[in-house]
């Protein structure tokens, strides 16, 4: 990073154009039909994301703020100070910039798939920061995590993961995650934001607002997929749908045909009876004690946890030697 003032950016593992269209054919194609949530982010669903963390429903975000505002210093304690901070699915970076004062990296390195975004947001941060040396990665680390190690430099790799997206992975795809996660982390660890199972009102209004952003924000994944694969969904058919699964500890979104429709695409196509749904995403809830042996599990040491007052988000800390 020869001139600190000015981001470095970098595109890791161009998705095969071909390969993904297909996946993504075969996905709509299967017997029940979904969606990867990672085709929720593009450019205007990583705005209509960052609305949803402004709703009065949409509680993660501002408890899990409150948190770092009451316990941060306890945090900075426990991790200590100049650092490389590498922020996954950083978005417009705002989580992480809060926490510079606490941590005081040296080097910043935020990853995110929506690399446009990214790139906007990160140019503004390092004018506000230019002390400390940033770079950005553009990457699906849902599969693959490769950080080039001269961004990190010799500093001590801090991950940060907040927001509880962790949800998104089932418990198989969570512990692989977080194990590639350990595998990099070595000499620094990991905190993340972890959302607790709490009373089904509380989180199926999170996930369906009274305003609808969630649900221009479910539907935008059809706008993508469009752009992908030349498909021909209308939005208007479609019907955002979110509800809880209190025995798989999970909100599940659906996409849901308001009646009979067709859709196709070059090659092929498919048709939805009404009510039929298209599967886009899950959010898994966790409890403390299932978190913190996950996190075990992964290899890292005992972590520490801070709670909200009510008990509906953690933030854990969990080191690695």
């Amino acid at each position: 990073m020869s001139d600190p003032k000015t981001p470095r950016f970098v595109q890791l593992r161009l998705a095969d154009d071909d390969a993904e269209r297909e996946a993504a054919r075969a996905a709509l194609l299967a017997p029940a039909a979904s969606i990867s949530p990672k085709f929720f982010y593009d450019r205007l669903g990583s705005h209509l994301f960052e609305a949803i963390t402004e709703l009065a429903e949409y509680y993660p975000t501002r408890t899990e703020a409150a948190i770092f505002a009451r316990h941060g210093a306890e945090m900075a304690a426990a991790i200590g100070t100049g650092l490389a901070l590498i922020d996954l699915g950083a978005g417009s970076c705002a989580k992480a910039a809060r926490l510079f004062p606490l941590l005081e990296p040296k080097r910043y390195v935020a990853v995110d798939i929506s690399v446009e975004f990214l790139r906007a947001a990160l140019r503004a941060l390092q004018r506000d920061h230019p002390h400390i040396a940033m770079a950005g990665v553009g990457e699906d680390f849902s599969t693959t995590l490769d950080i080039p190690v001269d961004l990190v430099g010799n500093e001590r790799p801090v991950f940060f993961y907040p927001g509880s997206s962790i949800g998104n992975f089932e418990t198989a795809e969570a512990l692989a995650f977080l194990r590639r996660i350990r595998a990099r982390a070595s000499g620094g660890g990991l905190l993340i934001g972890v959302d607790l199972v709490k009373p089904k009102a509380i989180l199926e209004a999170a996930y369906d607002d009274g305003l609808g952003v969630t649900a221009a924000f479910n539907r935008n994944a059809l706008n993508h997929i469009n752009r992908l694969i030349g498909s021909d969904f209308v939005l208007r058919e479609w019907r955002h749908v979110a509800f809880y699964d209190a025995a798989k500890a999970r909100i599940e979104m659906h996409l849901e045909a308001r009646s009979e429709v067709g859709v196709t695409w070059p090659g092929g196509g498919r048709r939805f009876a009404a009510g039929e749904r298209i599967h886009t995403e899950n959010s898994c809830k966790h409890t403390i004690e299932g978190f913190r042996a996950m996190l075990l599990d992964a290899g890292f040491e005992a972590p520490r946890h801070w709670t909200d007052r009510d008990g509906w988000f953690a933030v854990f800390w969990a080191a690695a030697r």
